[in-house]
């Protein structure tokens, strides 16, 4: 098929330098073109320089890491070591923390770039991907060019976009509601009578964070959890549960994490938190739902400083009425309801990421290659650490090719 491209000659910084574009005509990419600008973007973005292979990454907002820097909240910290959180041939300062700040997390990414020179083109929202069989290259079409590549790698994540529950009477509520992706501070609700909305990760420490701020917190909780200590023997709870499944079979360990929660935080039922009758490490390999970390949000909840309430049934004008039937006024609501995948929004393709939750369709640790030179990165439910391990699977893959099929190309102005 015979067709004009501009092709993207000059090399500096990542491998490709990308100079505003005037033409109307596809923009050839001779590397691959990598979706997202966050920390798994930049992972795979590390590991395909340190191999020699030029790329381009495309990111919708004006900055990298969008989602920690635009879209969390100021008290949040990394729930994991930092050990188990670095990205790819750079540790963290030594300075930092063993569970560094979001600030501190951000300033990370950020000298992550700067040492590997990844300079993304910004606010690049895709708006379609799809391969053209006939071409044999992939046409990534953002909102103001269109480019051609032989490799794209999605690396948008699992929290591209917030999950917003549809509650009867949600549209009622005449109080302040917002997702947890607009909340940032717990000063702005002193005195409030807040509900929190979900139970996860974000929702205790949000509560935790009202609290502190002198809110009166309620935290409804509609499903079965596992709470966990963040520490267990003064050794963070995910490392040691990594070290334990060296030896034992996942059941065992986690019989013995829920001694050690019993032992640490006392029995959750009685607060009103059911734990499923899978264990925590079991549940996460099985449906990907994370065990909540405990950073100081339980002990509020003993003391009852944040109330446990069960889910909501409807929201009214003033406030929410419950499963349970008891109906409560409220200043705020915050939706601690999470993130999900959109890459089947725009990805045109039905073969490697499921429609249903815009997952790879293989689990991990076959999740990272698709077909006709379509990867994926930071989709495997285990965090920074998961990014990571995709990262330098697909470069290494993407290398071999390069090497093996394009070192002999020379793209002409």
């Amino acid at each position: 098929m015979a067709m004009q491209t501009t092709a993207i000659q000059e090399h500096k910084g990542n491998g490709i330098f990308h100079k505003a574009m005037s033409s109307e005509k596809p923009v050839w990419i001779p590397g691959p073109v990598i979706i997202g600008a966050g920390p798994s973007g930049l992972a795979v973005a590390a590991c395909l320089k340190e191999r020699g292979v030029p790329f381009l990454i495309l990111e919708k907002e004006r900055c990298i890491g969008s989602l920690w820097t635009l879209k969390t909240y100021n008290r949040l910290q990394l729930h994991l070591p930092k050990e188990t959180c670095k990205l790819p041939h750079m540790p963290f300062p030594p300075e930092v923390p063993a569970y560094p700040t979001k600030q501190q997390f951000i300033s990370y990414l950020e000298a992550y770039a700067k040492h590997f020179a990844i300079e993304p083109m910004f606010r690049q929202e895709v708006q379609s991907a799809i391969y053209d069989a006939r071409m044999g290259f992939w046409r990534v079409q953002s909102n103001e060019s269109e480019f051609l590549c032989r490799w794209f790698i999605v690396a948008t994540g699992e929290n591209a976009e917030p999950v917003l529950p549809n509650i009867e009477g949600i549209s009622d509520f005449k109080g302040s509601l917002i997702h947890t992706s607009r909340y940032k501070d717990g000063a702005d609700f002193k005195g409030q009578k807040v509900l929190v909305v979900g139970c996860g990760n974000s929702g205790m420490e949000i509560s935790l964070d009202l609290c502190n701020n002198d809110a009166q917190v309620s935290l409804a909780v509609r499903d079965k959890l596992h709470i966990l200590p963040r520490e267990v023997l003064g050794r963070s709870t995910f490392s040691l549960s990594m070290w334990l499944l060296n030896w034992f079979p996942v059941k065992l360990v986690d019989r013995f994490l829920l001694i050690c929660s019993q032992l640490i935080l006392g029995d959750t039922h009685k607060m009103g938190i059911r734990r499923p009758k899978m264990g925590p490490l079991e549940q996460k390999n099985s449906t990907g739902k994370t065990p909540v970390l405990d950073v100081g949000a339980f002990s509020k909840i003993k003391s009852g400083k944040i109330k446990v309430v069960c889910g909501v049934q409807r929201f009214t004008a003033s406030g929410a009425e419950f499963v349970d039937g008891h109906v409560e006024n409220f200043d705020s609501v915050i939706l601690a309801t999470g993130y999900r995948s959109n890459v089947t929004s725009w990805l045109k393709e039905d073969s490697f990421f499921n429609e249903k939750d815009g997952y790879p369709r293989n689990p991990f640790p076959d999740n990272w290659k698709g077909k006709n030179g379509l990867y994926s990165v930071g989709f495997t439910r285990r965090g920074l650490l998961g990014s990571s391990i995709d990262a330098q699977r697909v470069a290494e893959d993407i290398a071999r090719q390069w090497n093996c099929e394009t070192k002999h190309l020379r793209i002409e102005s």
